[in-house]
């Protein structure tokens, strides 16, 4: 029978690595090399949604990095969204020029998962990965925060199973920035963040839901005068130009992808 103090210890410690299952470690260094040791790069779906933004990875959705992401999103291995999250935050570093440099502003907008998935899981995967990614550009020297201000309002279907163009279809419209967070999105280079990209339908709508808000503070004058219209109610120049400021800043962040999606693995 086993000892009480081993039954506290399964608690306190983890049973197994995410990635391979080595006793009494949360990743074993093996794993860990497998997450983040081949380096962040550009990724691009195929075919590639219309409204992608750049996207990096931290490294390829198999192996080890897969078993890590699924113990981690599945079997809530919660322990794992630390060097999950230290990936991503690497991923955050290889986007555009700026992206994650010490003294930067950024803000991690994470890719909501339907209500129904994170009731079944009981957590939200992308937004506590996200928590902890920030977590660690701080302490690099980047003002990073997470700002979950993305929501579902309209229900999807479970994305699993279906093919890119299906992905598209289902999740249309089906993003939106909560109401009154509109503003938020200029106070920094906006970085949309989730575990995995496959198809990056996720991603492409994500950034669709922000670049609607951020059109909807010129339309309504949030933002005062530089972003107020004529008569017609549309933006002034200074205004479209300060929209496509904004919108020219969103990229995105994950810490995996398909292999066939980084660049350098193209033929």
């Amino acid at each position: 029978m086993r000892g009480w103090w081993q039954e506290i210890a399964d608690l306190v410690l983890p049973a197994e690595c995410g990635g391979c299952g080595a006793a009494r470690t949360v990743l074993c260094a093996r794993c860990r090399a497998a997450l983040t040791g081949a380096g962040p790069g550009r990724v691009r779906p195929v075919p590639e949604p219309d409204g992608l933004p750049p996207v990096c990875a931290a490294g390829p959705y198999e192996d080890a990095v897969r078993a890590a992401l699924l113990a981690h999103k599945e079997r809530g291995v919660l322990a794992l969204a630390g060097p999950l999250g230290a990936a991503l935050a690497g991923a955050v570093r290889a986007g555009p020029a700026g992206c994650g440099a010490p003294g930067s502003a950024v803000l991690l907008v994470p890719v909501p998962s339907a209500r129904g998935a994170v009731r079944a899981r009981g957590h939200d995967p992308a937004r506590r990965i996200a928590l902890a990614a920030a977590g660690e550009l701080r302490r690099t020297g980047v003002a990073a925060r997470v700002l979950a201000v993305l929501r579902q309002r309209r229900p999807v279907a479970d994305q699993a199973g279906l093919g890119s163009a299906q992905r598209l279809e289902n999740l249309a419209g089906a993003l939106a920035v909560a109401r009154g967070a509109e503003g938020l999105l200029g106070e920094g280079r906006v970085v949309l963040v989730d575990d995995v990209m496959t198809t990056g339908a996720s991603l492409a709508e994500a950034a669709r839901a922000v670049r609607e808000a951020v059109r909807e503070i010129a339309r309504d004058g949030r933002e005062g005068a530089r972003m107020r219209g004529g008569a017609s109610g549309q933006p002034t120049g200074t205004g479209r130009a300060v929209v496509k400021e904004i919108e020219n800043m969103i990229c995105a962040a994950v810490v995996a992808a398909p292999p066939d999606s980084f660049e350098g693995n193209r033929n």
